[in-house]
């Protein structure tokens, strides 16, 4: 195979000298350019030559992944990415993909008005030098974190000298990582970037996919110069026309990819990985769409062989689109439309091989001009789908020169796809106009040309920033670093109802449990007495299936395992994990909170800044016990439903698995947990969460409260501590159980759930939901519902000295049965009304 850079080589003396892959990764082609008459031209970077989008995606991921393990994951959790426009603007993006936690900003030349300029650098070799950094959030360049640099060639490093010396000047830092696809600096331009980061202070790393030098013999600029205008003064090549139909070729197709609301079209003013989560849910509809566009082209019958064209600098978002046609099973090829002129030699020792030329359709700024499209004429291409932004969709777009009318030349179908432009949110209210920032109407003219204009309003965008975890002592007694709440603060709302009243909504239908608080339960001193008492009776237990689920996680989990409790029960049990973890390990494990409603699913928006901050695959999920096993079904199903949460692992981690639903527990025995005899006051003071539509909005948190009030009977950390104080001394036996467990069946058997599917239809309750098997549920249906009855295994001993007594305070029956999987089972008053006293709404009858 021919290299294609031979043709240049030959002519003006220029060598390539490097690693073994440079030939793979680099062709050269000529430019008309005052400042550096060869360019470098990729093979992978989906620029100037089609490639397949798995290849050019894949490139920057993978240089992606290695950042993450240059920097490790606490550090790439901290870090931000920049890329360049506007060649890396999609390579850029990749990497912060590869990276997972890292939001990505990319510099531009097109000036957004409203947006506040967080700053600007100059790239020297270039035709257009000037780059503005224009981030929706002024705070995301401030962090402390690595900045990791991103550019599709490191030539001479003037560029990244520039953006160090304006960045560090603004927000200093400790760490910087240069990333490219190739690094052709000669031994002075990488002299002159070790002496830079002296200056700063600052450690410089770099990763490439290859390095090597381009040898350049004197006067090659004045040799390329000439070569360039002598070809440039000969008939252009004549880019192959398809044979022309006997009718006049159908019109561009235009069709709306349903783009998902509130998600950026590129990283031109910030992309988070929760924008990445939320466009992958969106591809798969995308995709169909365009799916369906493109069987209707000439090539129906057979393969089409499709490109998907980006325009300059929005190359991320077609790059996506491209990846997902090509994942779908069809022959595609991706590169972008450029501001860049180059020579165009039709051989194929040269990289350029053909070249279309159309107006610049976007108003830029920098006035009217040529824009190009390189490799596309003569590609055998059957169909093309076009991506642009609606800041470009304009008149110039459609026009008879126009790069629809120019793709429309050479290749049988087109297909236009219009990405909303994204408007940052203004730092200040707008004033005089009456109008949200975020809104903006303009006229939108297309292949119907002639036709009234069509406006097309943009809904107002939300902030794409969910709220940082609260913490304690602002929300919780728990210390900072012990859990971050991923919920908000409903303290000021008024949400308990009367245990009764709630019970009849409930189950009447009117309301949703989740949507009201019970009474706090206030203990009684005898009640309290019986809480110390367990505490110390089972400290050493409780601590020793704490050291058993950690050690489990640690085991089969990993890296640094990020733990997520299911508020609130999960809680405490989070905490301890965490503890153990820095008491044998010194892992210092992150710990959040995140609420589940049975019925409703997970926190979505929870999830969403989770996959943000952390990689899903590092997430495990953490609650106190398990009961018949319905959390446990309804997480499955919830992570199962949705693509945008397809990275999370549904296994959740438990102290107690009684019900034989999870394969990660501390122990399968039903005893007491002293956390479960109490409510807020031995779980930092927060409440269950809420969940209410006029309370927690579809972009919020799910809610909570913090009740400071009862700080004088709070429990929390006495419990913990308590525990921890037994770490040491069942250590040794934890390891010994951990080896066995590993090595161990641990098969969900479900027992527990086909016990409660008995007891319902044995007592007549007919609702598995109103069976709550397990010491600590039962301690639930006695703090908070209406207790019909308490099944008890005969003989239980101790472990439900707290219910007997919570029973006795409630006038509620406690009835001995043998064959229970359990230590006891609380059974909810079916079908309750007040008044009623029987399964069946009537006086119970005698059993």
């Amino acid at each position: 195979m021919v290299w294609t850079g031979t043709w240049v080589a030959e002519r003006l003396g220029v060598e390539l000298i490097g690693d073994e892959e440079l030939p793979a990764l680099l062709g050269l082609a000529l430019r008309r350019n005052p400042k550096r008459a060869h360019l470098l031209v990729s093979s992978v970077l989906g620029k100037h030559v089609p490639q397949h989008p798995s290849v050019v995606y894949g490139s920057g991921l993978g240089l992606g992944l290695r950042v993450r393990e240059l920097l490790g994951a606490e550090e790439a959790a901290r870090a931000v990415v920049l890329g360049y426009a506007e060649t890396a603007t999609a390579l850029g993006h990749a990497v912060a993909d590869g990276i997972g936690t890292a939001p990505y900003l990319h510099s531009t030349r097109r000036p957004v008005p409203g947006a506040t300029t967080a700053g600007g650098f100059e790239e020297s070799h270039s035709h257009a030098t000037s780059h503005l950094l224009l981030p929706e959030d002024p705070e995301l360049l401030s962090g402390e974190g690595p900045l990791v640099l991103v550019d599709d060639e490191f030539s001479t490093g003037n560029t990244v000298l520039n953006t160090l010396r304006a960045l560090h000047a603004r927000h200093p830092r400790e760490r910087y990582v240069v990333v490219a696809l190739v690094d052709m600096r000669g031994p002075a331009d990488r002299d002159r970037l070790t002496a830079f980061a002296a200056e700063l202070g600052a450690r410089v790393d770099l990763v490439t996919l290859a390095a090597g030098t381009v040898l350049l013999p004197d006067g090659v600029l004045e040799k390329g110069q000439a070569l360039v205008a002598r070809h440039e003064a000969e008939p252009a090549p004549a880019a192959p026309r398809r044979t022309p139909a006997p009718r006049p070729a159908p019109r561009p197709v235009r069709i709306g990819l349903d783009w998902p609301a509130g998600v950026p079209d590129g990283g031109r003013h910030g992309f988070t990985p929760e924008h990445r989560a939320r466009l992958e849910a969106a591809l798969p509809a995308m995709t169909g769409t365009l799916t369906r566009a493109l069987a209707d082209g000439p090539a129906a019958d057979g393969s089409p062989r499709v490109l998907v064209l980006g325009f300059e600098e929005l190359m991320y978002a077609p790059l996506r689109i491209a990846g997902a046609l090509e994942d779908a099973g069809l022959d595609v090829r991706y590169s972008t439309t450029t501001r860049s002129p180059v020579l165009a030699v039709d051989d194929p020792g040269y990289a350029i091989r053909t070249r279309l030329v159309f107006p610049a359709h976007d108003d830029p700024a920098d006035g009217p001009g040529d824009r190009y499209a390189y490799n596309v004429a003569g590609g055998g291409f059957d169909a093309v789908v076009a991506v642009v932004d609606s800041a470009a969709d304009t008149p110039l777009l459609h026009a008879p020169d126009g790069l629809l009318a120019r793709l429309a030349d050479h290749i049988p179908h087109v297909v236009l796809a219009v990405v909303p432009s994204y408007a940052p949110r203004a730092t200040e209210p707008a004033t005089g106009t009456g109008t949200d920032p975020a809104t903006t109407t303009g006229p939108r003219t297309g292949e119907d040309s002639g036709t009234a204009p069509v406006t097309v309003v943009e809904a107002p965008e939300r902030s794409s920033m969910l709220p940082e975890p609260l913490r304690g002592p602002a929300f919780s007694s728990y210390a900072p670093e012990e859990v971050g709440w991923l919920l908000q603060d409903l303290s000021d709302a008024e949400l308990e109802a009367p245990t009764e009243e709630r019970e009849e909504a409930i189950q009447s239908g009117g309301a949703h449990y989740a949507e009201s608080l019970p009474v706090e339960y206030q203990p009684s001193d005898r009640y309290q007495e019986l809480f110390h008492s367990a505490l110390e009776a089972s400290a050493a237990r409780v601590a020793h299936a704490v050291g058993t689920v950690t050690e489990t996680v640690l085991a089969e989990r990993a890296g640094r395992p990020v733990l997520v409790s299911l508020a609130r029960a999960g809680t405490p049990v989070g905490v301890l994990m965490r503890r153990w973890a820095l008491h044998r390990h010194g892992l210092d494990l992150p710990h959040y909170a995140v609420s589940i409603v049975r019925g409703r699913g997970i926190d979505a928006n929870a999830l969403r800044w989770l996959a943000a901050h952390h990689d899903p695959a590092d997430v495990v999920f953490v609650d106190g016990w398990t009961g018949k096993g319905a959390i446990t079904r309804e997480l499955a199903a919830a992570l199962r439903e949705s693509a945008e949460f397809a990275g999370f692992d549904p296994e959740i981690a438990v102290l107690a698995d009684p019900g034989s639903c999870v394969r990660t527990y501390g122990t399968r025995e039903d005893f007491l947990i002293p956390s479960a005899c109490l409510n807020s006051t031995v779980s930092g003071l927060i409440s269950r969460t809420v969940l209410r539509a006029d309370l927690v909005g579809p972009d919020d948190f799910h809610g909570a409260k913090f009740y400071r009030e009862l700080s004088g009977a709070d429990v929390s950390a006495a419990f913990l501590d308590a525990v921890e104080a037994r770490f040491g001394e069942v250590a040794a036996d934890v390891d010994t159980g951990v080896k066995e467990l590993l090595a161990a069946d641990r098969t969900p058997t479900w027992e527990g759930w086909a016990a409660v599917e008995r007891i319902s239809e044995e007592y007549g309750i007919h609702d598995v939901n109103l069976v709550k098997p397990g010491v600590g549920e039962t301690t639930r249906v006695l703090l908070r519902r209406v207790p019909w009855k308490i099944l008890a295994q005969r003989g239980a001993g101790d472990d439900l000295a707290h219910v007997r007594l919570l029973a006795e305070q409630r006038g509620v029956p406690v009835e001995e049965v043998d064959g229970l999987p359990y230590s006891c089972v609380g059974l909810i008053h079916p079908r309750y009304t007040r008044g009623a006293t029987g399964a069946d709404g009537r006086t119970v009858a005698a059993r």
